[in-house]
């Protein structure tokens, strides 16, 4: 069981002050072996405390990370799974799913994990799983008015990957799970 927290778009201080408390509670160092990050961290601040969290930490350069440098693309492999990340604002239309699917492609993986949306989303196409955690801290979009703070907590077992899905409901934190099975 190889456990990866999948956050982005916390855009602190800018639009944000600070991570819902409900889920810093969450973020227990050494329980967490990854953290992917689709980027808009904005500060160095941010950035360590995702280090805190997890020792191995991958990061993307988000539309607002200006004095962050960070790449705008990057491919990793965790356990059988090869995963490409990017901050999602490169693909256009943002969120489109035969976009999104291009990008797979380009980058060769089994998971590709984007941002940039501030909304969850989670959709299996070609054998392939696409994923956006959200805004963790529920920062304004663009996009759409109705952000809800969530991130995504991946748990890699040999070709399954169990995707869980938290949200921010009010003060309560609801969870959903999604199955995927490498081909």
């Amino acid at each position: 069981m190889v456990l990866t927290l999948v956050i982005g778009d916390m855009h602190i201080p800018m639009r944000a002050h600070m991570l819902p408390p409900q889920f810093r509670a969450m973020f227990v160092p050494g329980k967490i072996h990854y953290v992917i990050s689709t980027g808009n961290l904005c500060t160095k601040e941010v950035v360590d405390y995702l280090r805190q969290i997890a020792n191995e930490v991958h990061i993307v350069k988000g539309d607002f990370d200006e004095q962050l440098q960070y790449p705008e693309v990057k491919v990793v492999s965790i356990g059988q799974f090869k995963i490409g990340i990017c901050h999602g604002h490169q693909v256009v239309p943002w969120g489109d799913h035969e976009s999104l699917s291009i990008l797979q492609r380009q980058l060769d993986v089994d998971i590709l994990v984007t941002g940039h949306t501030h909304k969850f989303e989670a959709f299996e196409h070609n054998g392939k799983f696409f994923v956006n955690p959200g805004s963790a801290t529920g920062a304004y979009s663009g996009y759409t008015m109705d952000v809800v703070p969530s991130f995504v907590l991946m748990d890699i077992e040999g070709n399954r990957l169990t995707t869980y899905f938290y949200r921010l409901l009010g003060e309560d934190v609801k969870v959903e799970k999604i199955e995927f099975n490498k081909p």
